[in-house]
């Protein structure tokens, strides 16, 4: 008997959303419904100090005022902590868990070898010198000898990515004791029973990471879909870092439609100032995952 789907959108309360947000929401709520399947909000409030106040009961609300209704209670990270930490001790009981004392600043004197993702890629200075777990600093994974981690994604097709050469170990507790990003959302997904992680191209690079950390942890793996990102002129991804402007709900209708021709639907001239609910309803039943690749190539 076929699992029904159950797909998932995890926005950071670190401000209102806005059109790149909403197209990620509209992507992986259609590409649940279309398939008959449950979809889910949680709220990714573990980094605590970016959280601003109220936007939690924004993102709901203008979620809401687009027709995008979630079918269980939200789901909060911020309650979650014994769960990854009994990830974290099941991590460290593998033997590929270790202290690392290293800065950031540290690690930008000393090395110049960027990651698939931007960032500096760990060189393993901490990787052998086993320092004791009450020594002040970060936790990370140890990646050397990992296979190589390959999906086939919904939108972009094969993906592979050799951790250790792209990456390097990776942080799955921060210095100042929070959970990486990482190690709680592959958590969640689990706990949550989500099927299907469908969100923006800018989170390619890292779902390797989240795909080895499921292997270690003994956990499934979702189905992954990356969609295109919505751009400025520039090219720059439209972000809460690049001042992109919150979503104005009194254009709900025009903004959704936005939404689902980025996705790559023809949505009928006559259906494009219509409310909400019919543009999903339209939506719903003619989606598919047509495998779009226009943003820059992001495989390693």
């Amino acid at each position: 008997m076929a699992i029904a789907p159950r797909g998932r959108f995890a926005p950071t309360p670190s401000g209102d959303l806005h059109l790149g947000s909403l197209v990620a929401a509209v992507g992986s709520y259609l590409h649940v419904r279309s398939q008959g399947g449950t979809w889910l909000l949680r709220i990714d409030d573990l980094d605590a100090p970016r959280v601003v106040p109220g936007a939690s009961d924004r993102i709901q609300h203008c979620l809401e005022a687009f027709g995008l209704h979630w079918d269980e209670a939200v789901y909060f990270q911020q309650p979650q902590q014994e769960h990854y930490q009994a990830a974290l001790e099941q991590l460290v009981a593998t033997g590929r868990v270790y202290r690392c004392q290293c800065s950031r600043k540290q690690l930008s004197q000393s090395t110049d070898s960027i990651s698939v993702d931007g960032s500096l890629r760990y060189p393993g200075f901490c990787r052998d010198r086993q320092l004791s777990s009450d020594v002040e600093g970060s936790d990370r994974l140890n990646v050397q000898g990992l296979a190589a981690i390959a999906l086939e994604d919904a939108w972009q097709g094969h993906y592979q990515q050799d951790l250790a050469q792209a990456v390097g170990d990776f942080i799955l507790r921060r210095r100042d004791r929070l959970f990486s990003y990482h190690l709680a959302t592959v958590v969640d997904d689990a706990r949550q029973g989500i099927t299907e992680v469908i969100r923006g191209l800018d989170l390619l690079a890292s779902t390797p990471r989240q795909m080895a950390l499921q292997q270690l942890l003994n956990l499934p793996t979702p189905h992954y879909g990356h969609l295109p990102l919505v751009v400025w002129p520039n090219g720059d991804k439209l972000s809460k870092q690049t001042k992109a402007p919150a979503l104005d709900l009194r254009q709900a209708p025009a903004l959704l439609s936005q939404a689902i021709v980025h996705l790559g639907l023809k949505l009928p001239a006559e259906l494009q100032a219509a409310p909400v609910r019919e543009q999903l309803d339209w939506a719903i039943a003619h989606f598919s995952a047509p495998r779009l690749s226009k943003q820059p190539d992001l495989r390693s």
